[in-house]
């Protein structure tokens, strides 16, 4: 039989934060979306200023603040994403999660998950997180392990070893 990890951690904020932040960027539409939420605020500050310039804009601040408006509604999504999920996750208290060959299973006060390898195909690992995605075809899912919730010494590797093995590195 294969090596098994497990990890004991309560939720905390800035870990759903981080795993939010992390597959966000593993997307192939959110950093086209934060470019173009860019885009369209320098637009509204050219627009607004160059019809300063010449007269024709009647309110150039409703330009800018919705430029403005658009680049901080960007900002902000991956900081709401992350509240809700925490508030439905740090519900549940005390989390366990087992690792092994075949996949990874959380255990909590409510819940008890199990997620084959053939589902979550990617990992990628922060100083504070391996946060493990599904395939791109499959939508945006992912689970993470909080790396405080190890153990004993040499886990963070095992571990490591054991999404090597199963998973490949985003």
């Amino acid at each position: 039989m294969g090596e098994k990890m497990e990890l004991v951690y309560s939720a905390e904020l800035a870990d759903v934060h981080e795993a939010v932040r992390v597959r966000l960027k593993s997307t192939r539409w959110w950093p086209l979306f934060r470019w173009t939420t860019r885009a369209v605020a320098a637009l509204a500050v050219l627009v607004a200023g160059a019809g300063l310039l010449v007269g024709e804009v009647a309110e150039p601040v409703k330009l800018v603040l919705l430029g403005a408006v658009a680049v901080a509604c960007a900002e902000l999504l991956p900081w709401v994403s992350a509240r809700s999920l925490f508030r439905l996750i740090g519900s549940q208290g005390e989390a366990r999660a087992i690792v092994d060959e075949d996949g990874g299973r959380w255990i909590s006060r409510d819940t008890d998950m199990t997620i084959r390898w053939a589902l979550l195909t990617r990992y990628a690992e922060t100083p504070r997180l391996f946060v493990l995605f599904t395939d791109r075809t499959s939508g945006t899912g992912f689970a993470y392990l909080p790396k405080r919730g190890l153990g004993a010494p040499g886990d963070e590797e095992r571990l490591r070893a054991i999404l090597d093995r199963s998973t490949t590195r985003a």
